[in-house]
């Protein structure tokens, strides 16, 4: 129920019959498997620290981690063999020591999806749009969840270069030009869901994501931020993935060390409309900033109430 103007809250995630944090967003832990991710402090190549990064993500309160092994943008091609590689011992050491903890892997590739669901992960994180059209059926097989993106049309590891999103000639006139890219979002989040529940994945399962900076210069990105609410009301859990990305980084002149502040504004504004879960480099920061607003939008108590009273 809407009161006080507070926006409706988020769908719940649900994998594998577990229903994650009904009464706050859930966080996803970064664990890159990579040597070249864009920020050097998530770079976990060693087996043993990359075990120690999901440790420390269950210690900050991390309800899922997201296990990746291609960096998102260009940079030396990495074969399936090798991702596989990269990803699958370490899912296969987290389920062993967090048998409880859903895992999540990024990738666009059904073989690596389907070696990680067979060793225990939950979700596929498929960050391109589904480029390989078998990863949802692959996903849908093993009962697991999946990731719906956005990229405005763009190949794997490939990044933007002016992209528009002109409004349909139909649409009202005063309508804000920059719901061209919430228009286009819309659409292809909704054809997306909509294949991967008729593939055999269950709606909770389906998360949509608006992917911040794929295919988007900084104001398509800001813009979806604000529009947030419109992505909860397309009846799926929504995932924000903005950890010290590009559009924060661009709106405040900062580099990816100093984008956090920006980065919990953002994720402030995203979980006060609705979004469930928040991909996060920075555990700890996050979860406090989604229960905090979390216990502002009233689906949260306070933790402790003594003020005034004691």
């Amino acid at each position: 129920m809407t009161t006080g103007g507070v926006p409706p809250a988020g769908v719940p995630l649900v994998l594998r019959g577990r229903v994650l944090t009904p009464h706050r967003p859930a966080v996803m832990a970064v664990v890159n498997r990579t040597p070249d991710s864009f920020w050097a402090a998530a770079r976990s190549t060693d087996d043993d620290v990359a075990l120690a990064a999901v440790q420390r993500a269950v210690r900050d309160g991390a309800d899922l981690v997201d296990i990746g092994g291609v960096r998102a943008g260009r940079g030396p091609d990495v074969d399936v063999d090798t991702e596989v590689g990269r990803v699958l011992p370490l899912v296969r050491r987290v389920r062993a020591e967090f048998p409880d903890l859903p895992i999540s892997v990024d990738t666009w590739r059904a073989e690596v999806a389907e070696a990680v669901l067979e060793a225990g992960a939950d979700l596929v994180n498929d960050t391109w749009a589904g480029h390989d059209p078998r990863l949802v059926e692959v996903a849908a097989a093993h009962g697991a969840g999946v990731v719906c993106s956005h990229t405005g049309g763009l190949a794997p590891r490939t990044d933007p270069w002016r992209p528009q999103y002109p409004l349909p000639s139909d649409v009202p006139a005063g309508t804000d030009p920059l719901d061209g890219v919430l228009l286009d979002v819309l659409a292809t989040l909704t054809a997306a869901a909509s294949r991967a529940v008729g593939a055999g994945v269950a709606p909770g399962s389906v998360l949509v994501d608006p992917t911040h900076d794929f295919g988007k210069t900084t104001w398509h990105s800001l813009h979806l931020t604000r529009r947030t609410a419109r992505l909860v009301e397309l009846g799926h859990p929504v995932l924000m993935a903005l950890s010290r990305k590009d559009f924060v980084g661009e709106s405040l002149d900062l580099p990816v060390d100093d984008r956090l502040e920006g980065t919990l504004a953002a994720t402030t504004v995203a979980a006060w409309h609705g979004a469930t879960v928040f991909r996060a480099h920075d555990v700890l920061a996050t979860r406090r900033t989604v229960e905090m607003v979390a216990v502002l939008r009233g689906d949260l108590a306070p933790a402790r109430v003594v003020r005034g009273l004691a």
